[in-house]
């Protein structure tokens, strides 16, 4: 497949991040940035952002209960 050079300015933050998480997959930011580009182009982000707000739906009572436990002061016992 031919290639072709992209020329683009982000915030450094952006490209240190950019970097490291290519470098985590074992990808070349060319080829992470790809990636990313067919994901969201494919509906793949999308699908996966559904199912984490379904799965957050579902589960909401035990976040609550977890950060409530953690608010509850030292020695106090839930009931």
């Amino acid at each position: 497949m031919a290639k072709t050079q992209l020329g683009a300015r982000v915030d450094e933050d952006v490209a240190e991040l950019a970097k490291r998480r290519a470098a985590d997959l074992g990808l070349s930011i060319g080829d992470y940035l790809a990636r990313l580009v067919q994901d969201d182009t494919s509906g793949l982000r999308a699908r996966a952002v559904d199912a984490a707000a379904r799965f957050l739906a579902e589960h909401q009572a035990v976040f609550d209960e977890a950060e409530q436990d953690q608010q509850a002061p030292r020695g106090a016992h839930a009931a």
